[in-house]
């Protein structure tokens, strides 16, 4: 190495260790954690539990994610030609159930479940597929009759123990792009994710024949395997388009693109270990994201601090989000307490890198190795983040939300708003940004007044300002690609000892429950003009009466009463107030 890189090398390690003092948070960040299934890696923990547990536990990663600050989640839901939803094309996962394509006990469609739950805190969730693999190894487990190498056998290339669908071939090339089209077709999803087996390692002559029957013009058995996955690949990115083109497809590859590339990088490769050419994928531009797993340190023959910035050299417009690896702090490797945080430091540097992807959710999250999850809570991912804006896809805002007011009350204050219209594209609000902020106007290019992202049309602020304090909360919509529109209304909030000093609402305003969905408790709350005789009712959706919550004469002001769902079933309830002359309903939905 010339001294002068050795200069510029030392420059960026110190400026990564050093600058969480100096780098303000960035707004917009994609911060995604992947959830593996195969082998019972995060969830579910045992493959023979019932469905409630199962779902329990998932309920538990996804709450300590989102403590920790992830916003994207990429849960795995085919390992090996199976599914973790139900499916006509492919079995049930062994790893769901205990025994290929044996559906679970009760209903139970473990996708579904995810994005329900996901979405409820505010995270979009992306489809991870492992395109050719059939079986890790031989024989663990029996096969279901409906999986794709029982009824083609002809299609499966066996290594050792290992087997994968043959990717040389149009006939598999046809089918796994079928999976993935089903799933965007018939789910909710924000993006499709595929992983890095491709090629198996070490494959020399398995394939020969069917490079010899479907060549295509290529004399390189080498080209010819690349091109087979490129082709792939293009299919699956024109069918997105097609169906929803608004979902977001990504690939993880290993961090390794090439032997010497860039100089001083050794290591098993993309290009001609597995056969599959990432820097064509983001020069054809017929993947949105890439997400290279850099499993490595700072120093040593696979440098985090040259691949980092090489990756993001060759980006050419798509989005770059850095496979990190917090496993890594409780393996062999046993990774210091400051290098995962110094290796997001020098992301943040680097323009061109828009967030990270950590494997996996629990051994290296949720498990919160030497601290990384508490580095993260406070100090990394303190602050809400915004996803990357893809603007190849759609960069058109929704309309600002509206009648945003507050309720106060004895330790807290109600901030409740109105859904914008639809946008000219015909889009709506996916989501809103409350921000808050001691002086004005609002700064929402600051991170740091933003104090939550949500799906809800309302907030509740536990902490309100210290007396004499003004806090001016705005709100913004957000569509589900992340462009964001204008500021509502500006309300402030001041405390003057035991006094508040909020906008006057001078009308009736009933806001929507919080949280919704719930289980089992919610709040709903509304303000009175005036002293009034109010009726607040519960009822099913039949119209039948399940709870009275108040029948008598209010003051002025903000009320707010607690529903208690225990005891009935789940589904869609409405709440209905009477106050004088007022009536007024909303939907709320009970989730258990």
């Amino acid at each position: 190495m010339k001294p002068c890189h050795r200069v510029l090398l030392a420059f960026i390690l110190l400026l990564s260790s050093s600058c969480a003092f100096a780098q303000a948070p960035p707004k917009r960040e994609f911060r995604g954690a992947w959830i593996a299934t195969v082998v019972n890696l995060d969830w579910p923990t045992s493959k023979t539990g019932d469905p409630s547990t199962q779902r329990s536990q998932l309920i538990t990663i996804l709450d300590g994610l989102k403590a920790a600050g992830i916003n994207a989640v990429v849960f795995q839901i085919r390992s090996e030609c199976d599914a973790l939803y139900p499916s006509l094309i492919e079995p049930w996962s062994y790893w769901l159930t205990g025994l290929q394509g044996k559906a679970p006990v009760s209903p139970f469609d473990p996708l579904q479940f995810a994005l329900d739950e996901a979405h409820k805190r505010g995270m979009e969730i992306h489809a991870w597929f492992n395109p050719y693999r059939v079986e890790r190894i031989v024989g663990s487990y029996p096969l279901a009759a409906n999986n794709v190498a029982v009824l083609h056998p002809d299609w499966v290339i066996q290594m050792g123990t290992y087997r994968f669908l043959n990717p040389g071939m149009r006939a598999v090339r046809d089918y796994v792009a079928s999976v993935i089209a089903d799933v965007v077709r018939r789910y909710d999803i924000e993006g499709a994710h595929m992983d890095d087996y491709f090629y198996q390692d070490g494959i020399s002559t398995q394939d020969t024949a069917t490079f010899r029957a479907e060549p295509r013009g290529i004399t390189n058995i080498g080209n010819w395997r690349r091109d087979n996955v490129n082709s792939l690949l293009r299919q699956i990115n024109d069918s997105i388009n097609v169906i929803k083109p608004n979902v977001k497809w990504g690939i993880s590859p290993r961090g390794i693109y090439r032997n010497g590339v860039p100089a001083g990088i050794t290591g098993n490769d993309n290009y001609s270990t597995i056969f599959t050419d990432a820097v064509a994928w983001l020069q054809g531009k017929y993947i949105d994201y890439l997400a290279p797993q850099l499993y490595w340190p700072f120093g040593g023959p696979q440098d985090y601090a040259k691949l980092m910035p090489w990756w993001s050299s060759v980006k050419n417009g798509r989005h770059l989000y850095i496979g990190q690896a917090p496993y890594r702090i409780v393996d062999a490797s046993n990774w210091s307490a400051t290098e995962l945080p110094r290796q997001v430091r020098l992301n943040r540097v680097n323009a061109q890198a828009e967030g990270s992807i950590y494997f996996r959710a629990n051994m290296g999250i949720n498990d919160n190795p030497k601290g990384f999850k508490d580095s993260l809570m406070t100090d990394l991912y303190k602050y809400p983040a915004l996803r990357p804006i893809m603007s190849w896809k759609e960069t058109i805002p929704p309309n600002n939300p509206q009648s945003l007011t507050i309720a106060k009350y004895s330790s807290s204050a109600f901030l409740g708003w109105t859904a914008p219209p639809i946008a000219s594209d015909g889009g709506l609000a996916d989501q809103y940004v409350v921000y808050r902020s001691t002086s004005l106007p609002i700064n929402v290019d600051d991170a740091r007044n933003i104090v939550s992202i949500q799906g809800l049309t309302n907030y509740v602020e536990n902490s309100l300002p210290p007396p004499g304090v003004t806090y001016y909360y705005g709100v913004t919509a957000l569509d589900r690609l992340q462009n964001e529109s204008g500021l509502s209304n500006v309300s402030g909030l001041t405390v003057v000892g035991i006094e508040e000093q909020t906008p006057v609402i001078a009308d009736f305003k009933l806001y929507q429950n919080y949280p919704n969905p719930f289980n089992p408790t919610t709040i709903i709350a509304f303000h009175l003009p005036s002293e009034q005789h109010v009726s607040l009712r519960v009822f099913d959706m039949l119209g039948r009466e399940v709870r009275v919550l108040a029948d008598g004469v209010l003051s002025a002001g903000g009320h707010r009463f607690q529903f208690n769902g225990s005891g009935l079933s789940s589904g869609v309830y409405i709440y209905r107030v009477v106050a004088g002359n007022h009536v007024e309903s909303r939907k709320m939905q009970l989730l258990k």
